[in-house]
């Protein structure tokens, strides 16, 4: 409902969600009206190659990072050409990654305001890691996009 009443699209990258991200929009019926598609790029070099996160980002911050979840959030944007961009990155578990532990999550949002990142301490089982990730990264587009950054439950359709 926000997106369309703004006329606004969505695009998606992930990496610890592993595609629920976008499972996760396209589940809203109406979806196809606001949802443009999504990168799954669970290796760093398609972080890279598909949605050009460069690759001094990757060096000096790592994927596991509010650096990446930024990049990844614009290049996704201007892959896609869509309004807005969610980014999903971090630990799901079972190990650390990165020298960070599981629940470490970051969630990059691109759109016409700029790009931001969203830092997360997750707490739970990979699933559980990987469900939260994406309720907190919609919860926090529609905060933006209702302009209170700590966002509420979404309905984006």
């Amino acid at each position: 409902m926000l997106l369309g009443a703004r006329g606004a699209t969505l695009a998606t990258v992930e990496s610890l969600t592993g595609g629920r991200l976008a499972a996760s929009v396209t589940a809203v019926p109406g979806a196809s009206r606001s949802y443009l598609g999504g990168f799954v790029t669970y290796a760093t070099e398609l972080k890279e190659r598909l949605v050009g996160v460069p690759h001094e980002v990757v060096e000096r911050y790592g994927v596991v990072s509010a650096e990446c979840a930024r990049a990844m959030a614009a290049g996704c944007r201007d892959a896609t050409g869509a309004t807005y961009a969610l980014a999903t990155t971090g630990v799901a578990g079972p190990d650390l990654q990165e020298g960070k532990p599981v629940g470490t999550v970051y969630v990059g949002i691109a759109g016409p305001e700029g790009v931001t990142a969203v830092t997360m301490e997750l707490v739970g089982n990979r699933q559980q890691i990987q469900d939260r990730a994406c309720r907190e990264a919609l919860s926090a587009l529609c905060g933006i996009l209702r302009g209170n950054p700590t966002g509420e439950q979404p309905s984006l359709g």
